[in-house]
């Protein structure tokens, strides 16, 4: 057997953006080669239509993937998860204030993606007040520390499906009929849950989604929101998407979105089995006794954990050290949420969770799904232990 090739990289950043699939490349150059190629899916024409019908298809797919008793006129098509939940956060909340006055608050978990967490000052400009709700030890939000936060007040709470930097899979069900209790809409951002767990997402009036996270495009996703919800548009200019997104549709994106929905959902139950024995395997390494690595959360691998993602820290070295070291012998993972990779500071999700900051400073986040053997699991197991027991 030959010796592995030293200069091929190992990408196990998964969680951050995933390697486009062979469906979704097989989508985009139909596209590409069909007749509705460029065609404007709102025009009248012959072309128009079909491209439109072709975009209506996708949003069937991607729903019908999803679940949750959502139609294809919920699904509105976005640049990604950044703009869907920006897009849900204000344009929901000022959606639900403005037709009650009385509910100008919103509650927003401390553990959220920067691109939720970074929306309260805008929120608070316009007039509405937000309450961040911290998870416990093991980085889930639970129904209790919600409810305590809720009130009359509440327009919308959001908080995500499975955790991005920890994978902490979130209490869904309980945490909907917690908000809707108190009379409140339930957003959830499954970016990172979609395609890797089953969902079920009856009791939830919206949700966030990215191509990009089960292998599909970069700056395709989706918002899907029930037809009852208030949702006002943070832009303006067109009727697209009924009036709630304008902007002439991505339809190649849109097609290769829903190319890799159904190629992930369809392997769905076999492709968790196998990612979670893998990343077993790699924590029962990396955090055996005496190693000097520990886990970042006490959630056990399974139903409370998303497959693919290994979270773990250690005291020795930081971040931002262990990922250049692993990157000079061809492992490429993240210091945690690629958002925040250019800065130097703790993660705050870790902080959110009690997490001694001298402590999170050294966390890594290794993230995979089955394309990645367990061979180059092992070798980079071998290799980070190297680095942190040098370290000594």
């Amino acid at each position: 057997m030959s010796a592995p090739d030293p200069r091929r990289l190992v990408y196990l950043d998964y969680a951050a953006s995933a390697p486009i699939r062979p469906e979704a490349l097989d989508a985009e150059r139909a596209y590409e080669a069909s007749e509705i190629a460029g065609v404007n899916p709102n025009s009248l024409h012959t072309l128009g239509r079909r491209a439109a019908r072709a975009l209506d298809g996708a949003r069937r797919d991607v729903v019908r993937a999803l679940g949750g008793g959502f139609r294809p006129q919920d699904f509105i098509l976005t640049s990604g998860g950044t703009e869907s939940n920006n897009l849900v956060l204000y344009g929901l909340a000022l959606g639900a204030h403005g037709r009650d006055r009385a509910r100008r608050r919103v509650v927003i978990s401390a553990i959220e993606h920067d691109s939720e967490l970074d929306v309260a000052p805008s929120l608070r400009d316009a007039g509405l007040e937000v309450t961040l709700v911290r998870p416990g030890v093991d980085g889930s939000v639970s129904a209790a520390a919600l409810t305590d936060a809720l009130g009359p007040d509440v327009a919308l709470v959001s908080v995500m499906c499975a955790n991005n930097e920890t994978g902490v899979v979130q209490p869904v069900d309980a945490l909907a009929r917690a908000a809707h209790d108190a009379g409140a809409l339930m957003h959830v951002d499954a970016s990172q849950a979609f395609g890797r767990i089953p969902l079920v997402l009856n009791d939830v009036d919206a949700v966030t989604l990215a191509a990009h996270k089960i292998g599909g495009p970069v700056g395709v996703g989706a918002l899907v929101v029930r037809s009852r919800c208030p949702l006002r548009p943070l832009t303006f200019g067109g009727g697209q998407e009924a009036g709630r997104r304008p902007g002439t549709q991505d339809v190649r994106g849109a097609l290769a979105f829903a190319a890799a929905a159904r190629a992930v959902c369809a392997r769905l139950d076999d492709t968790r089995v196998v990612v979670s024995s893998r990343a077993q395997r790699l924590y029962d390494r990396l955090c055996a006794e005496g190693t000097g690595i520990v886990p970042t959360t006490t959630a056990q691998m399974g139903p409370d954990r998303l497959p693919g993602i290994v979270s773990v820290m250690t005291g020795r070295l930081d971040s931002e050290t262990l990922v250049l070291k692993l990157d000079e012998r061809g492992f490429e993972v993240s210091a945690g949420s690629a958002c925040s990779s250019g800065s130097l500071d703790a993660s705050h999700v870790l902080l959110a969770m009690g997490i001694p900051r001298e402590l999170a400073l050294g966390a890594l986040r290794i993230s995979f799904d089955e394309r990645v053997s367990p061979q180059d699991l092992d070798r980079l197991a071998d290799c980070l232990l190297g680095i942190v027991a040098d370290a000594r």
